[in-house]
């Protein structure tokens, strides 16, 4: 610990060049409720960290072309104070507001949610359904990616050592379409998903769903997005024919561990039932947006 080096940049230049030339393991600090728990733990040892919330921009959420552009490093807090987005991506919102305490509100971010790539995160099962897009930043410019595409594996994302993400994009939603996000977690409050189920559909006049997607968390090395579970949804009006399609598919797309939070078969078992249940509000939800 004593060789660990703090820089806070002011460009974005600047912190990739940064990340770059570290001598040793650089992380990026967004928010830093996970990042500074491993540090006093001793689970990661880096020698540089690089903070980038003096970035302009990478702090704040802004309406673009009909969606919202949120920075990387944007608090929970502020994005559950936002109106606007939380009216139009409800989901999102209450996902990233059951991260931490209000406390740890103050400055978890998106982007940190999703970088310290654990199956469990809140947020990104919401994210993925709402069919968020990662924009990162490196010594090659910008690249855009779906955010389903960030993580690899637990602990593990496919951002090389420099490169960092700077905002989020979601995009402009259609008539009649809305999103939910549920999980389940053995206390009342703060603590880890045992399964995570976010929703995002859009309906026609009539109600019925003409477009979904429906991703996991918690059941498999990295939060899943599930075509069978939108084919479910799609064509129908969430009669018991299609819940019960939703369920064997949410069901059978699980890949869990057992720990002491759950064992496979109650997180199998609890996928189908959350991805009804996130289903249900999505649709309810949709119907009520002209």
């Amino acid at each position: 610990m004593s060789s660990l080096s703090y820089a806070a940049p002011a460009t974005v230049d600047e912190a990739i060049g940064l990340l770059a030339g570290a001598s040793g393991l650089a992380k990026v600090l967004s928010g830093g409720t996970d990042l500074l728990v491993q540090l006093r733990s001793g689970r990661t040892r880096p020698a540089l960290i690089v903070d980038t919330k003096k970035i302009p921009g990478i702090i704040g959420i802004r309406e673009v072309d009909g969606g919202f552009v949120i920075g990387a490093a944007t608090s929970g807090a502020m994005i559950g104070e936002h109106a606007a987005l939380a009216a139009v991506y409800p989901g999102v919102v209450e996902a990233t507001n059951l991260i931490g305490s209000t406390q740890v509100q103050g400055r978890a971010s998106l982007a940190g949610n999703l970088c310290n790539a654990s199956p469990a995160a809140d947020s990104v099962p919401a994210m993925i359904a709402a069919g968020a897009t990662a924009v990162i930043a490196g010594p090659k410019g910008r690249r855009t990616v779906p955010v389903e595409q960030v993580v690899t594996g637990p602990g593990r994302t496919s951002l090389a050592r420099d490169e960092f993400i700077v905002e989020f994009h979601l995009p402009k939603r259609a008539p009649r379409s809305a999103d939910a996000y549920l999980r389940f977690i053995p206390r009342t409050e703060m603590d880890i998903a045992v399964v995570g189920a976010g929703v995002n559909v859009t309906l026609d006049a009539a109600g019925v769903c003409t477009a979904a997607r429906v991703s996991l968390g918690a059941v498999a090395p990295t939060a899943l997005l599930v075509a069978d579970c939108a084919a479910a949804l799609v064509g129908s009006k969430l009669d018991e024919h299609a819940l019960a399609k939703l369920d064997l598919a949410a069901r059978d797309a699980c890949k869990p561990i057992d720990d002491k939070r759950g064992t496979i078969d109650f997180r199998i078992k609890v996928a189908g039932v959350l991805a009804r249940r996130a289903a249900a509000i999505a649709f309810e939800r949709a119907a009520a947006r002209s």
